[in-house]
């Protein structure tokens, strides 16, 4: 459960995870569109008996002890109440009552709910009444959205589906046979070895016999490692793979692989293997040797590996924007549609694994590719921790086009920037309070990033820029710009003139930059 410390107030603002309620009159309505916002975003803290002041600060607004405990106990009268809201997530502990001299305040803790259990929806209205969180403020999820989160709430992967409308011999001869020979490398006394292709296909989990006509079709995970991208089109129409690598800044792409160019099958497998020797390739190969024989292979290598698996594991193939895998000379960058099942939280620690492409992780591990237990991208983070580089940053973006991504530097940071880069990155923080960013500030000699700089230069240009436009502009999530925007004010970079919603940046004078 998230900390919120009363005794703190004055530092803590309004983002991406705390909401700000008077609730003089009672429970807001309001109150519900932000307990179901946070529920399917990131979790959150609903304060009530606390208001907004102008400048963005907190103040509380006196309700009374009596008055406080009647707010809580209609609140649980209320959420109980499924016509009202879909679920039940915060146990009796996460609705806390706080007093300060100002006076009383319920803390509600909102926890990210399950895949289960998402979309969590209000007055019994799933199209109408289902929310998210962007910056500061709720918004009606879109029903591509909605039908995104509907979708995973299967227990099963949802490649499982059997694609009646196609048949075995639709896939990819050349890419069966490249998998089979792979297969039999990994399992050399494998009795599937002998089986012909329609049998292989069914034991690996490519094929399965139809409910509808008792035949034999290609799975969606079949059609996806297997297919071609003209077939994958006519189910997954947004389906697209994407390698980018810019290495020369003279040149737009120094290298560029994509599904859609009819240079090769398109599929999931074959990307696979393509981009991962890409990959692999630009990194730095310390000499080592196992006997005579020179050791090529090194546990970096191997981390990247195991970020583009679960990159194409765990991408909703009916999501929009398709798998991006940018390659450059400071940094590799996996992007794939959908957000993380299991919340980016457990993603690094590991221990669970819950892809939402089953059978296609199930049939890259029989080839010894991915990571089945979970351990995955925890072994990314320590890899690249033993290399002494930044650690991996993981980050989710929620709306039309729900992604994740997944960056590794490869050049270490000074510790300036590492502090700042600290700072701007937490995404799943509550609040960084003013005198922590002063702090950090300080001590880094007020040097900001290349990002933050782009920032100010871009205010410079347009004053009145919002967060969301502000984002755009740099190229990175709004929740991150607010972050840069944060420690560019207590850097004394930056001021904020007016309100919040009506005010506008002024650049401030400063050494930083």
């Amino acid at each position: 459960m998230d900390t919120f410390d009363i005794a703190r107030l004055d530092s803590y603002r309004e983002n991406n995870r705390i909401e700000a309620k008077a609730a003089k009159g009672g429970l807001p309505r309001s109150m519900w569109e932000t307990y179901s916002a946070f529920a399917n975003t990131y979790g959150g803290i609903i304060l009530l008996g606390v208001k907004e002041r102008d400048d963005g600060t907190f103040e509380t607004v006196g309700l009374t002890r009596p008055e406080a405990e009647h707010l809580r106990q209609d609140f649980w009268n209320t959420v109980s109440n499924r016509s009202k809201v879909s679920a039940v997530l915060p146990i009796e502990s996460e609705v806390e009552l706080l007093e300060d001299e100002g006076g009383a305040v319920v803390a509600i803790h909102v926890p990210r709910a399950p895949r289960e259990e998402r979309p969590v929806h209000i007055n019994n209205d799933l199209y109408n009444g289902t929310y998210r969180r962007r910056g500061e403020g709720d918004y009606r999820c879109t029903r591509s959205e909605i039908v995104s989160m509907v979708r995973d709430q299967a227990s099963e992967g949802m490649d499982g589906k059997v694609l009646d409308e196609f048949s075995v011999s639709d896939l990819n001869a050349e890419s069966i046979r490249g998998y089979r020979m792979r297969f039999q490398t990994a399992h050399a006394q494998s009795s599937w070895n002998p089986l012909g292709t329609e049998l292989f296909l069914r034991a690996i989990g490519a094929a399965a016999v139809s409910r509808e006509d008792g035949r034999l079709h290609p799975t969606l995970a079949g059609m996806l490692m297997f297919g071609n991208d003209y077939d994958i089109l006519r189910e997954c129409p947004n389906y697209f793979l994407d390698y980018r690598e810019a290495l020369d800044p003279s040149i737009r792409w120094t290298d560029r692989v994509h599904s859609g160019d009819g240079l090769w099958s398109g599929n999931v497998f074959d990307f696979f293997f393509q981009v991962s020797r890409k990959l692999t390739s630009v990194l730095k190969v310390p000499f080592k040797l196992d006997g005579i024989l020179r050791v090529d292979d090194t546990p970096m290598h191997k981390a990247v590996r195991e970020a583009l698996a679960n990159c194409l594991f765990n991408a909703d193939y009916y999501g929009v924007r398709g798998v991006v895998v940018r390659c450059e000379p400071s940094r590799l960058v996996f992007e794939n549609p959908g957000n993380v099942r299991t919340g980016v939280e457990q993603m690094r620690l590991g221990g669970m694994s819950d892809p939402r492409n089953a059978g296609i992780m199930r049939m890259f591990g029989l080839i010894d590719v991915g990571e089945r237990a979970g351990t995955g991208i925890p072994d990314v983070f320590a890899t690249w921790a033993e290399a002494g580089l930044p650690e991996p940053q993981i980050e989710e973006t929620f709306g039309e086009a729900e992604r994740t991504t997944l960056t590794l530097e490869l050049i270490p940071v000074t510790n300036n920037e590492q502090i700042n880069e600290q700072i701007s990155t937490s995404g799943e923080q509550i609040n960084v309070s003013d005198e922590q960013i002063n702090e950090q500030i300080s001590t880094s000699g007020e040097q900001i990033t290349s990002r933050q700089t782009t920032v100010m230069d871009t205010i410079t240009a347009q004053p009145d820029i919002t967060y969301d436009e502000l984002s755009h502009a740099v190229g990175v999530s709004s929740a991150t710009v607010r972050r840069d925007v944060d420690v560019l004010v207590a850097a004394g970079l930056l001021k904020r003139v007016g309100s919040r919603k009506s005010g506008h940046w002024e650049i401030q004078g400063g050494t930083g930059r």
